[in-house]
């Protein structure tokens, strides 16, 4: 049950709104989306996070908690081209600065959708949302006795977001929170961090990458002529593990495409190279979670970000 702290809340339909073309087969997401019912047929899972307080932590621009919504109503209109299902399991919420009592919410909302067969997509959010995801996708782990499951963590974000979790744990730790996780498991921790600006990390941060053997791939070597052996990289990534885990920090793209993040990035990398990644994992066969984190839209442009945004889960669910 949810806490007094992290409070949960279903389905609002008046997020999903948008045209309604006469003409046969012109369905959209907001003709198509479902509340999620007990025993539903498994398909694609949206599930809001609506905090913010690790970028608060993380003295960020706060506003990631209205992300789900914002994302929802970008994501509504868009043209339906699923075979499967999708449902909307509604928003876990951290009230003040409830952080862990929300990530734990998260956590034990995610594991029984991985039980069901449904592919959770997890709207944030700040970043904070990484270590719940993981969490969820831990718990449902565990309790299916495999043993020592080879996840790869692959995010796609301007950010390492290893900081260290013993001085205070924000949007800027949850990766290192999950290393130590995966340390006390005895599992591998193989984490791949695509789009690194090395004018927004420390030294001390891809010291620690490197002592984590952390994939680490920066925005500058995102180019057209590089694409192909990128995408080489992550297949083999992919390759050496069971499980894959997606995590998309929105400020990993340039700041003209996502304004709304709580730190827009000064080159970034392009939808038009990220796509390409993203359709690699989605298509490996191994993605059992996905979440798309900061959006921010106190501080978009014209909707800039949540179209993104939109485009991103759009794409993510595009071959089931």
């Amino acid at each position: 049950m949810p806490s007094d702290t992290a409070l949960h809340q279903e389905f609002d339909r008046t997020l999903w709104q948008g045209r309604t073309d006469p003409e046969p087969d012109s369905e959209r997401w907001h003709q198509k989306i479902q509340p999620l019912a007990e025993g539903a047929i498994p398909g694609c899972a949206l599930l809001g996070f609506a905090c913010d307080a690790g970028v608060a932590r993380n003295q960020g621009r706060v506003g990631a908690a209205d992300g789900p919504a914002a994302l929802r109503r970008a994501l509504a209109p868009l043209a339906w081209h699923r075979q499967g299902p999708a449902y909307d399991a509604g928003d876990v919420r951290c009230e003040g600065d409830a952080m862990e009592e929300a990530q734990q919410e998260l956590a034990d909302r995610l594991a029984p959708l991985l039980g069901e067969g449904h592919l959770p997509i997890v709207l944030g959010g700040g970043h904070e949302v990484a270590y719940a995801s993981w969490s969820g996708l831990a718990q449902y782990l565990a309790a299916s006795d495999e043993q020592a499951p080879r996840v790869g963590i692959i995010n796609l974000d301007a950010h390492f977001d290893l900081r260290n979790p013993s001085y205070v744990r924000s949007s800027g730790t949850p990766f290192a929170q999950i290393a130590n996780d995966c340390a006390q498991r005895s599992w591998p921790f193989q984490y791949a961090c695509l789009g690194v600006s090395r004018a927004a990390n420390t030294r001390a941060l891809f010291q620690r990458a490197a002592q984590l053997n952390v994939m680490v791939r920066e925005d500058r070597e995102f180019d057209a002529t590089r694409l192909t052996a990128l995408l080489q990289d992550v297949k083999t990534f992919a390759d050496h593990c069971d499980h894959l885990y997606l995590t998309i920090d929105l400020d990993v793209l340039p700041a003209a495409e996502a304004p709304g993040v709580s730190a827009p990035a000064a080159r970034g990398v392009s939808l038009a190279l990220i796509e390409p990644l993203i359709e690699a994992i989605r298509d490996s066969g191994k993605l059992r979670l996905a979440d798309l984190a900061e959006l921010n839209p106190g501080r978009d442009i014209d909707g800039r970000t949540a179209r993104a945004a939109a485009r991103l889960v759009h794409l993510l669910t595009l071959n089931d």
